[in-house]
């Protein structure tokens, strides 16, 4: 299926509820350290309620470590600096979904790994900074997956 990929994730409810996305969607989450949290953290827990146990994780100790276990995948990193349209994009199974910290996003270095069309963003009004970032997963996870017609889904 799909990979979800959180760059140094920092709120444990987010990526809490994120676990419980990639279970229910049969995908897998790949984490890169250093993370804002611990894994045991009660909040983490208490966000992805029983569905820790039917999650496909992945933890790295780096961006490094993590992009070469997924070197042989398609990558998409989300960005509010990507130009991107999520909209115009053919998704593939088993393509990588990468999103930055909460706080700050993903670094202008991991940026420029990706072409421009690999750079992708979701649509906001003008004013708008950022949304949420299991919201964002949720929103492009569930796009991929419509594209290849719930595949593996009830």
């Amino acid at each position: 299926m799909f990979n979800l990929v959180l760059f140094e994730p920092e709120i444990p409810p987010n990526t809490g509820n994120i676990i419980r996305l990639c279970a229910n969607t049969g995908s897998k989450l790949h984490l890169v350290k250093p993370l804002g949290f611990l894994l045991e953290d009660k909040q983490l827990k208490r966000a992805g309620l029983d569905y820790h146990e039917y999650a496909n994780l992945e933890v790295y100790e780096n961006w490094i470590a993590c992009k070469a276990a997924l070197a042989d995948k398609r990558m998409f990193a989300i960005t509010t600096k990507g130009g991107g349209s999520y909209c115009k994009i053919k998704f593939q199974k088993d393509d990588v979904f990468i999103f930055g910290p909460e706080t700050r996003g993903l670094p202008e270095e991991i940026r420029n790994e990706f072409s421009r069309d690999h750079l992708l963003r979701l649509p906001m009004l003008p004013q708008s900074r950022s949304l949420n970032l299991s919201n964002s997963a949720a929103v492009l996870l569930y796009e991929a997956w419509r594209q290849i017609d719930f595949e593996g889904g009830v």
